[in-house]
């Protein structure tokens, strides 16, 4: 890691808190999830970008359930263990749509702005 990109954990821990409730509602588009399996689908799937605690993850999971954008209940599994699972609502899905719209209108403007920081790495390498 360079000295550059050394001091951007507390910047990414900023993106990650201010999407976490995307990217949960996201996966749970797909299929209904327990907590855990949350945590390490995410990590998994950003080849460990996103780290999300379970000390982060419930508390979004209980105020988007509350907001009626998930539901929770508990399933047993064949072994007895009972583990409580998550799923989307159409509110839920309604507010992931949105989110994302949003995404892609900041993403574009933030390029857009952006942009002059590329021609100005381009000059001081002359």
């Amino acid at each position: 890691m360079n000295t550059v990109t050394s001091g951007l954990e507390p910047y990414r821990r900023e993106l990650l808190k201010g999407n976490t409730e995307i990217l949960i509602l996201s996966m749970l588009a797909e299929d209904l999830k327990y907590g855990y399996q949350l945590v390490r689908e995410m990590a998994s799937r950003s080849r460990g970008y996103f780290r999300i605690t379970q000390g982060t993850l419930y508390p979004a999971l209980h105020r988007m359930e509350r907001d009626g954008y998930v539901e929770s209940m508990w399933i047993t599994s064949p072994t007895h263990q009972t583990r409580r699972y998550y799923r989307i609502t159409a509110r839920g899905l309604e507010r992931m749509r949105s989110m994302i719209r949003e995404w892609d209108i900041f993403t574009e403007a933030f390029g857009t702005v952006a942009k002059p920081i590329k021609s100005l790495n381009r000059s001081s390498n002359k």
